[in-house]
């Protein structure tokens, strides 16, 4: 017997989202049915790759493929240069681990020093990770949704702990994307998407 394939219809969609500026924006959602199910429908935005780099350059890195490849680069500028040209690529994003309170201890203004550096340097949509401690996150990334002002970045992530801060900050004063984070549960996600746009952070400014 043949077999015939019954789509499944969806009624709802995913928002779409752009993120950074100029000519090398990219979007992402907007799709109406599962991840990779091109047999219910075409995928309206294929799924994008990020390139990461630390602002702890290559301390951590254990790949000597990694390593070689950015061979030469001293400068996290330069990093971001190689980052921004690996082919594939399509944005850059920048952990910013150094600043956590129980590592190196960075201070905001040398990380949002390295920052800056970083944006002057590529012209690819960029994401900022934070160090993983809510406390100083919600620091870096009032200080970096302010010094990428005008880049539409994504500022990952915001937190039920610290989402007034980041979303306050990323969302509404620096029109920046919000990472929206909270555990694997769609109850939680929902709940924590809510409060975010109850801050009036349009939903079209969020990603989860």
């Amino acid at each position: 017997m043949p077999f015939n394939q019954k789509l499944q219809k969806f009624n709802a969609k995913i928002n779409t989202v752009t993120i950074g500026s100029g000519d090398k924006t990219v979007t992402i959602g907007g799709d109406s049915t599962y991840p990779f199910y091109s047999f219910d429908a075409p995928s309206e935005n294929t799924p994008k790759i990020g390139v990461e780099i630390s602002d702890m350059g290559l301390e951590n890195v254990v790949s000597e493929g990694i390593k070689a490849y950015y061979d030469g680069a001293s400068t996290i500028g330069e990093m971001a240069k190689k980052a921004a040209a690996m082919e594939g690529g399509d944005f850059v994003v920048l952990n910013l681990e150094g600043g956590d309170p129980n590592g190196a201890n960075k201070s905001t203004e040398e990380l949002i020093g390295e920052l800056k550096e970083i944006a002057d340097a590529v012209d690819l949509p960029l994401v900022v990770c934070g160090c993983k401690n809510v406390e100083k996150d919600a620091e870096l990334f009032s200080k970096a949704a302010e010094a990428l002002n005008g880049k539409n970045a994504v500022i990952l992530s915001a937190k039920e702990e610290n989402y007034k801060t980041v979303g306050a900050a990323a969302g509404l004063a620096y029109k920046q994307i919000v990472g929206a984070e909270s555990a694997v549960d769609i109850n939680l996600a929902k709940q924590l998407n809510v409060l975010i746009s109850q801050l009036g952070v349009d939903s079209k400014s969020v990603v989860m």
